[in-house]
């Protein structure tokens, strides 16, 4: 890889292992893994169970440190950095879609993507600005003062992807993000998940379904800690495809 290419890189891993101890055994979760991600990639992350991907999946994330190995993300090197560090990392750079949508009960959904904001102390003019302008972006502008109790699953997991935006994150990264929904409503997920990556976001997925996987330009298959493919794919054409091929 040239120079300018590894410049450009979002995110830039060189030899990242992650080990756990138990009892007087260690596990390799991550086994030197080197992975390169570009602004605008679009990729699926995939592997059967035991095979590292969560645990890379939290890597990228900043939800944990590796045992050895380096991670830089937009240009700065997290892997040694300390928890409060990481933090605000999360908080400023990466977006997180959950399988469980993790939306306050309570709250509206218009509050419910107003909480990064609040977090990173913005004032509160701009914050709900920006939480309506998310809540557009996904198309729930009239949900705004609905609370999840009131909304669908696949509306509910809109206001997660509005949460996940409201930071403007240079990386969106969405665990199972159709896990919980229905195969109608999880393909308008995806639909959703493709029309912001036509307008320019960084997308991660981490899934075990391939018609979700064929959504992403990029499918890098994990086996045993280790990359076992990284291909370049057909991307929304290969998921119609696919989609038809079931029906």
């Amino acid at each position: 890889m040239n120079s300018d290419a590894r410049q450009s890189a979002l995110i830039r891993i060189q030899q990242l292992m992650r080990t756990y101890t138990m009892g007087d055994t260690s596990i390799n979760a991550l086994n030197g893994v080197d992975l390169d991600i570009f602004p605008n990639d679009y990729v699926a992350i995939m592997g059967p169970s035991g095979s590292g991907k969560t645990t890379l999946m939290n890597m990228i994330g900043c939800l944990d440190s590796p045992s050895s190995g380096t991670y830089e993300l937009n240009g700065t090197e997290v892997s040694a950095m300390r928890d409060s560090a990481l933090a605000q990392v999360r908080n400023r750079e990466i977006g997180f879609v959950f399988q469980t949508f993790n939306l306050l009960a309570r709250a509206t959904a218009l509050h419910n993507v107003e909480l990064p904001l609040i977090y990173a102390g913005l004032a509160k003019r701009e914050r709900i600005e920006r939480a309506r302008h998310a809540l557009g972006q996904v198309g729930l502008d009239e949900r705004a003062g609905h609370k999840p109790g009131e909304m669908s699953g696949g509306q509910r997991q809109r206001v997660a992807v509005a949460r996940a935006l409201v930071t403007r994150p240079s990386l969106l990264l969405a665990d199972e993000p159709t896990g919980n929904l229905d195969s109608r409503t999880g393909h308008d997920i995806m639909e959703l998940f493709d029309s912001l990556h036509s307008q320019g976001q960084t997308i991660i997925l981490v899934t075990h379904e391939a018609d979700i996987a064929a959504h992403a330009e990029r499918e890098i298959h994990l086996l045993d800690g280790s990359i076992a493919s990284d291909t370049r794919t057909g991307g929304r054409r290969a998921a119609d495809d696919l989609q038809e091929a079931i029906h």
